[in-house]
């Protein structure tokens, strides 16, 4: 009796393991892979064209272009101040 109940399984087993393998994914969802991320891609570009454009950037003049960027590097070499926040119980916190 256990012997046909442990050959049953077993076969149960070989049989949900091989019918696991046997199936091919479908078709369709994998001719529409990657189609979310194309989408986004294309609806972030703004100019398809963008790359073929040999014009400088024009805009902000130099001198300003530096004290910004100066002032971008040095606002990391200390952190922010801190202040006191007064909540609507009336307590404090920093």
């Amino acid at each position: 009796m256990k012997r046909i109940r442990l050959t049953i399984w077993a076969a149960a087993t070989v049989a949900a393991l091989v019918q696991g393998c046997a199936n091919e994914p479908a078709p369709m969802l994998e001719s529409r892979l990657g189609d979310s991320v194309r989408t986004s891609q294309a609806q972030q570009t703004i100019d398809l064209d963008a790359s073929s454009n040999a014009d400088p950037v024009t805009g902000i003049d130099g001198t300003s272009a530096k004290i910004s960027i100066d002032r971008y590097y040095r606002s990391f070499e200390a952190p922010p101040p801190t202040f006191t926040i007064i909540n609507v119980g009336g307590s404090t916190a920093r």
